[in-house]
């Protein structure tokens, strides 16, 4: 892959890649939008790579989260830069009932939304769901940095209601997030191939999922978690 470009939500989740390769800011590039870019390149023995992180950037001074900034920032990377594969890389909540904990970096084996009540026939079910396509080779990257893939399900708000967990539940859903099943759905149209990263930051069943100093701390955590595994994917892929 000659350009990688990184699609994340927050800030606390890009800094540390920013930091490690000492991507350079391009300020102004999407203006009057507020998404930000960074870029360098990163050289692997006689080859190198153009390596991108866009954001969705701050409004009423906090991150830009969820589904609709994420299909915007994603839009507009794959129609500016032309990147060769986009990469979601971000942080999930998930079940301790699955065996999963917190700091585990997962890749995604597909996506969909778990929010979309859409009544009507199969047709309209596969829409409101989605279920998207990763990348062909995520399950031997996987393979290949010694973690394990999972089914991500998209939502827009950091909780949920009981009946969008059964969602979760009835279609194999193990990693629960708001931008990732947004960000596959615009590469299907654009048919640029999509990876997606997720850190575990919260244990939906553990009983205090809504803690959210438990969750910053916990972000600090997986955020190591994803840089350690996002160095290994850009030397891979």
């Amino acid at each position: 892959m000659n350009t990688i470009c990184y699609i994340i939500a927050m800030q606390a989740e890009a800094q540390p890649l920013i930091e490690e390769f000492h991507l350079q800011e391009r300020e102004g590039f999407f203006s009057p939008l507020p998404c930000r870019i960074w870029e360098g390149e990163v050289i692997n023995g006689d080859s190198s790579k153009k390596l991108i992180v866009v954001l969705p950037g701050r409004q009423h001074d906090r991150d830009l989260i969820g589904c609709e900034p994420a299909a915007m920032t994603t839009t507009l990377a794959i129609e500016r830069l032309h990147p060769d594969i986009i990469i979601n890389s971000g942080t999930c909540g998930a079940w301790q009932r699955h065996g999963m904990k917190v700091g585990e970096v997962y890749l995604g084996s597909g996506a969909m939304f778990h929010d979309r009540h859409v009544p009507g026939d199969n047709a309209w079910d596969t829409q409101g769901l989605g279920n998207y396509t990763t990348w062909e080779g995520t399950e031997d990257l996987a393979s290949s940095l010694g973690i394990k893939t999972a089914k991500i399900t998209t939502g827009s708000s950091f909780d949920m209601t009981q009946e969008e967990e059964q969602v979760i539940e009835r279609n194999g859903g193990r990693l629960k997030e708001m931008e990732g099943a947004a960000v596959a759905f615009v590469c299907s149209l654009y048919h640029v191939p999509v990876v997606l990263v997720k850190a575990v930051t919260n244990l939906r069943d553990s009983g205090n999922d809504d803690d959210m100093e438990s969750f910053h701390q916990n972000l600090i955590k997986a955020s190591k978690a994803l840089l350690a595994i996002n160095k290994k994917i850009i030397s891979k892929i």
